[in-house]
């Protein structure tokens, strides 16, 4: 099967930092139909230089913090999909790398993952008549060989690894990737 990004609609989770920001200018060369990036804090230069890099595609900003509880990411992506229709891919690429905050750690890298994807399986949902989507979820080398040093990290991103590759292919999405 292939697949282009070519008048797609994005939304990408945490798409103005690091390697999001880099990512978020590598999709603007695919010719998206939107990319609408959340994100935690706004970036009004970093959202500008990505205008520019491709100025047929809508580039959207919302505020996005992936700890809120699935009711407010549910409210967002209704104000999403109410703009743009459809979406066709997700990008959750939300992470920190903080071992001596326990608990946040866990609620960005994991905990936030999960809700961004069950709240957007509604909207997907084949069973009720959606599109279906893809979902990619960019990890890391240490959700395969832990790092002794940064355990509670290792594990959420272990722990991303094991639920993108426990529903590859369910009736809400065509399709879930992991990188």
């Amino acid at each position: 099967m292939s697949f282009t990004l070519t008048n797609k609609n994005v939304i990408f989770v945490a798409g103005l930092g690091g390697i999001g920001l880099d990512t978020s200018k590598e999709l603007l060369k695919r010719d998206l139909k939107n990319l609408v990036i959340l994100d935690r804090i706004e970036n009004p230069a970093a959202i500008a230089e990505l205008k520019a890099i491709n100025p047929k595609v809508t580039v959207t900003f919302y505020p996005y913090d992936v700890t809120v509880p699935i009711a407010e990411t549910t409210k967002l992506l209704k104000t999403i999909f109410a703009q743009l229709k459809t979406v066709d891919v997700l990008i959750n690429g939300a992470g920190i790398l903080d071992d001596h905050q326990i608990e946040r750690t866990i609620a960005v890298n994991y905990t936030g993952l999960v809700n961004t994807t069950t709240a957007i399986l509604d909207f997907w949902d084949k069973r009720k008549g959606g599109p279906g989507g893809i979902i990619c979820n960019i990890g890391s080398v240490t959700g395969f060989n832990a790092i002794y040093q940064v355990p509670v990290y290792s594990g959420t991103k272990a722990a991303t690894k094991l639920r993108t590759s426990s529903r590859p292919w369910t009736p809400w999405t065509s399709m879930i990737h992991s990188s």
